[in-house]
């Protein structure tokens, strides 16, 4: 599975473009075959509520095309997506594993549990 990679502009709050953008650039990932995408937002040192709508947008987006996750996000962006819901967007990946929403394919010969 291919994991790219997203950045999110800063250092300022975002502008009303850039989900839209965003969520171009997203689409355009998933049809190139990625399997998650890690948005990158530590470039975001004064976030406001543009850019949790933007987040909010890229994972609305990102639902059922294929694993999504913010990394990089400061002390402040961390505490506006907590005031909101969407601090499950921040689950860091364990060493060796895939962002938080991927699902790991099931094989055949798996056993169920």
């Amino acid at each position: 599975m291919e994991i790219e990679r997203l950045v999110l502009p800063g250092p300022g709050p975002a502008a009303p473009q850039d989900a839209a953008l965003l969520c171009a650039r997203l689409a355009r990932l998933y049809d190139g075959g990625a399997g998650a995408v890690v948005c990158d937002a530590a470039a975001v040192t004064t976030p406001g509520l543009a850019d949790v709508q933007v987040l909010a947008r890229l994972r609305l987006a990102a639902r059922g095309r294929g694993g999504f996750a913010v990394t990089g996000a400061g002390p402040a962006l961390r505490a506006l997506l907590d005031l909101v819901g969407l601090v499950e967007l921040l689950r860091e990946a364990e060493e060796g594993e895939p962002p938080g929403g991927v699902q790991e394919g099931v094989e055949s010969d798996d056993l169920a549990v």
